[in-house]
């Protein structure tokens, strides 16, 4: 008995020395045996499957996979568009108020080409992709007429001069044309004031299934697609091409996109290019400067329809001299389109394919009279007609 009070005297004098607040100190307890416990079996993040490498060899110029875009060289993201019939569209490019135009960063291809009075003119090519707002649209000129047979393509146009419809309303594809009217897709939109013809290409492709103009997949084989960019170019960082002293334009290469970024006229040149103001030209829909992967410049012949009023027969037919420019370079190629339903392509002087980066491709028509000239700068091609 007085053992076990000695015992229970000495636990109360150490708690009683113990810091205050210090929590009593657990006995040991004697570890439990381990038991082994199994893991779940480890599942690895899924990695997003990498996008096919484009094929060394190319694309094309004839043998396009069903899913791949004969005008790009690209995989469409909706490959059922490509069952169907392109369409081009007139696009203005004066008065300068009316820009930015709507719609021309979804083109697979754009031809711009003069007109009168020293304006140019669009004529865009929609086919791998669609835009809800293209424009503002404007009048037909002969030269379309080239490209809607070449691209078996449905035309979208605002009317035009008397000889330029009666040649069009006779010609094989008369029931491919489109303009405005209280049936049509086309529609007028206000902007800033300004009452603009514009079309939504998917309602344009539906307008023309309903008044049963044939479609389906177009033979629109021709052009050849490279990812590498081909040996014997020269330095192209930019280029200009000046049609008048009102419209001329600039392409600038953006090495990190891989694109020339187009920028036009800000206001008339009256000095020969020594007065050139350029700003970005945009694209409405997207508020994005436009960019192509490609840039062409085709030397064409024009022939004097009339002279008052002003009209051009442009004969894109045959072959000619052309500047290609890709990646930073320029190459001098010829182009050649050797049948009315044939698409433009380019070629070597031997005759072998030229290659186009895939992607989106701007052609510049101008004079077969047209100069050249290059420095450490770049590329400068001036409009020139008989």
């Amino acid at each position: 008995m007085k053992k076990t009070l000695f015992v229970l005297a000495l636990l109360l004098i150490l708690t009683a020395c113990q810091p205050a607040g210090t929590p009593p100190q657990p006995s040991a307890t004697p570890l439990a045996t381990a038991t082994a416990v199994p893991l779940p079996t480890a599942t690895a993040t899924p990695e997003p499957t990498p996008a096919p490498a484009y094929p060394p060899e190319g694309r094309g110029p004839v043998g396009f996979p069903a899913n791949v875009d004969p005008l790009t060289g690209l995989e469409a993201a909706d490959p059922a568009l490509l069952e169907r019939r392109p369409l081009a569209i007139k696009v203005e490019n004066l008065p300068r108020n009316h820009r930015p135009q709507y719609g021309l960063s979804r083109a697979d291809l754009v031809y711009e080409y003069y007109t009168e009075e020293g304006t140019t003119r669009f004529i865009a090519l929609f086919y791998g992709q669609d835009a809800d707002t293209v424009g503002p649209i404007r009048s037909a000129r002969f030269f379309d007429a080239n490209i809607v047979r070449g691209y078996k393509a449905i035309l979208a146009f605002g009317s035009a001069d008397e000889r330029v419809l009666n040649r069009l309303r006779s010609a094989e594809f008369a029931d491919r044309l489109v303009v405005e009217g209280p049936n049509t897709p086309l529609r007028r939109i206000d902007p800033n004031g300004y009452n603009l013809l514009v079309a939504d290409t998917a309602a344009l492709s539906q307008y023309a299934v309903s008044r049963g103009i044939d479609g389906g997949r177009q033979n629109l084989e021709g052009m050849f697609f490279q990812m590498d960019a081909p040996e014997g170019g020269q330095p192209a960082p930019a280029l200009t091409v000046r049609y008048s002293a009102a419209i001329y334009n600039r392409w600038e290469y953006d090495s990190a996109a891989g694109r020339y970024l187009r920028f036009s006229d800000a206001q008339n040149d009256y000095s020969g290019g020594q007065g050139e103001v350029y700003e970005p030209l945009l694209d409405r829909a997207t508020g994005q400067q436009l960019a192509f992967e490609n840039v062409v410049v085709l030397f064409v012949t024009h022939e004097a329809y009339s002279r008052t009023p002003e009209m051009w027969d442009i004969l894109l037919i045959g072959s000619g001299r052309a500047y290609a420019f890709r990646d930073g370079q320029g190459y001098e190629v010829t182009w050649q389109r050797n049948a009315p339903d044939a698409v433009l392509s380019l070629v070597y002087a031997d005759g072998s394919p030229f290659p186009f980066k895939p992607g989106a491709t701007w052609f510049e028509v101008v004079g077969l009279n047209g100069q050249v000239q290059q420095n450490a700068e770049g590329w400068r091609f001036i409009h020139q007609m008989p």
